[in-house]
């Protein structure tokens, strides 16, 4: 028998959203994984996929070494130099359509190491 403490706490509110289970706040305000960047080479690689996405194609930007924020921050950026809709997703940002060009020119004029990743 799993005691109470033992089965993670508080993992969703409806309050708040997602809540982390190590501190019990909520993610974006979560002091416990603050501190902790994503690792890296620092090349930020840029991609077009569409496999597993019903045909339609996305740019996918990996390896950005921001927090989650940063992260979110980027995309709104991207998404609006691209003129297309997006998301960001298990710390990568995700681009609606082919915009490898246009991603990879806004990428170096903000200063990042680029490269095209795929075929």
């Amino acid at each position: 028998m799993k005691s109470k403490s033992s089965s993670g706490g508080l993992v969703y509110s409806t309050e708040h959203g997602r809540m982390c289970p190590d501190c019990r706040q909520p993610v974006d305000a979560c002091r416990c994984q603050q501190d902790s960047l994503p690792s890296g080479d620092g090349i930020v690689r840029v991609s077009r996929e569409n496999k597993g996405r019903g045909g339609k194609t996305v740019t996918l930007v990996k390896g950005v070494l921001r927090d989650s924020a940063g992260l979110t921050a980027l995309g709104k950026q991207l998404k609006n130099a691209c003129g297309s809709g997006g998301t960001v997703k298990d710390g990568n940002i995700e681009i609606q359509g082919d915009h490898v060009t246009t991603v990879i020119a806004t990428l170096q004029k903000l200063g990042f190491q680029v490269k095209r990743a795929g075929a």
